[in-house]
């Protein structure tokens, strides 16, 4: 049976993902904003532990905890406070909390103090793995690469910066740009999300932007853009990379000055957006080749948000799959189970296709599976991959063939093929010497053939600095 915790904290985003955190631990979570409330759930129930907030609605958490501790003198408390002075913490700590986080707190190491909370306190067991389908947020996993990313997402919930999500394809940039609008302020207002490796280059202005009737042959009538119908809410631009320059020029007005023009029209029309944007190439090459503008890349960058591949965050494998598996069951399917050797399988797995990848392996299973416990041995037969429970495939060993696979997959526009190859070429490239040299930039450079500076201004702009 899940373990109780009350929530007594008053910002919205905040207890937001504390709550989804602990429910993917197994808690169940009762949540309030004021004292006089947390004073009547205290009344009639019993907590395995209490977090709760300095500054509430109606007083102060930590004056009055001695009402807490008094009826529940076992119940630890811990107390997180935005207000980080030497001041608060001796407070906490003399009113008897347990634990005393400040504000902005590491998501895990909190998660981490409420369990070790509740195993001290003689209420650890029955502690049952959560349902990822019940959490607040469109994202599952509790590696620490993905905390990274669920507290960057908390710190942009209530303001409208531009948010730059980065991240290999499949691996969920969409989902975090559906979180910020769904968690955020403007979460009444529309999302529209536009993938700008799909739009014809001649049609992508009139897409964003709208056009007059007359503007252009075919245009027999007013369009409004994707801008327009975003007023109100978040536009989310995938694949901005991909974008063509006199695109971007008009896009950068856009952010500059809050407005924009229809295609052919002379009337400028005032806009309320916030605007997200992600890719999965870098911007470097991109800017040095001219198909980027620096200017519009140090405007849509104000927060970067880096999602990690799967093979970065294998431990998050039975969740996803769990998740994955809940979802199959939604969509009519039948109910089905990986058992240990399975997942197993799968962490040895290279996953080139990141979590996307991961979800249709998981269906085409789940379909293709005459039992309800799908192993290991069965994905092989289901999937004619034997080496499936070995060592990870190493296509990428072979370069005629990655090249190929990467002219078929990104297909680069015309007169922009080598760029566009050297960039993709280049980040692999710099990390494999960089391994081979254990960090060090000398000898990586003179392995190279090139410049030391060269080479650190290149891992500076692939945001290799940490290899």
């Amino acid at each position: 049976m899940a373990k109780s915790v009350l929530l007594v904290e008053d910002d919205r985003s905040i207890s937001q993902v504390i709550t989804a955190a602990l429910e993917a631990e197994g808690c169940a979570v009762d949540h309030c904003t004021s004292i006089a409330r947390r004073n009547m759930l205290i009344a009639d129930k019993r907590y395995a532990a209490i977090l709760t907030d300095v500054m509430l609605e109606d007083g102060d958490g930590i004056a009055t905890l001695g009402v807490v501790l008094e009826r529940h003198p076992d119940t630890p408390v811990i107390v997180l406070s935005a207000q980080n002075t030497l001041d608060t913490a001796v407070r906490a700590s003399e009113a008897g909390a347990y634990e005393y986080f400040p504000k902005p707190f590491d998501l895990d190491e909190l998660i981490r103090a409420v369990l070790q909370a509740i195993a001290r306190s003689g209420d650890s067991g029955g502690i049952m793995d959560a349902d990822p389908a019940d959490s607040g947020l469109p994202l599952v996993g509790r590696s620490a690469p993905m905390q990274t990313v669920y507290r960057m997402i908390t710190r942009v919930l209530r303001n409208d910066l531009s948010v730059l999500i980065l991240g290999e394809s499949g691996t969920g940039k969409e989902l975090v740009a559906e979180a910020i609008h769904q968690l955020g302020h403007r979460k009444q207002g529309p999302f529209v999300a536009v993938n700008m490796a799909a739009i014809p280059a001649e049609l992508i202005e009139s897409e964003l932007f709208g056009h007059e009737k007359g503007a252009f042959t075919g245009a027999v009538t007013q369009s409004i853009g994707k801008f327009e119908q975003a007023h109100g809410g978040t536009l989310f631009l995938d694949e901005i990379g991909d974008m063509p320059m006199q695109a971007q020029t008009r896009l950068l007005r856009t952010l500059q000055t809050g407005r924009i023009t229809r295609v052919g029209g002379h009337r400028e029309i005032e806009l309320d957006v916030r605007f997200l944007a992600a890719t999965n190439k870098p911007f470097g090459p991109l800017i040095e080749a001219g198909l980027f503008r620096e200017d519009l890349y140090y405007r849509i960058n104000v927060v970067p948000i880096e999602l990690p591949p799967l093979r970065e965050r294998l431990s998050d494998i039975p969740a996803l799959v769990e998740h994955f598996l809940a979802l199959a069951v939604q969509e009519g399917l039948p109910r089905r189970i990986f058992d240990d050797s399975a997942i197993a399988a799968m962490q040895r797995r290279n996953w080139r296709g990141n979590v996307r990848e991961l979800r249709n392996l998981v269906f085409r299973a789940v379909i293709m599976s005459r039992d309800d416990l799908i192993t290991a041995e069965a994905l092989g037969s289901i999937f004619d991959e034997p080496a499936l429970g070995g060592e990870p495939r190493r296509e990428e060993s072979d370069f005629d063939q990655a090249v190929s696979r990467f002219l078929l997959t990104e297909r680069p526009e015309h007169g922009a093929v080598y760029d566009r190859a050297l960039a993709a070429f280049e980040i692999p490239l710099l990390q494999s010497i960089m391994r081979q040299c254990d960090g060090n930039q000398v000898k990586a450079a003179a392995m190279l053939g090139i410049n030391r500076n060269t080479l650190r201004k290149k891992l500076v702009e692939h945001r290799l600095t940490n290899l």
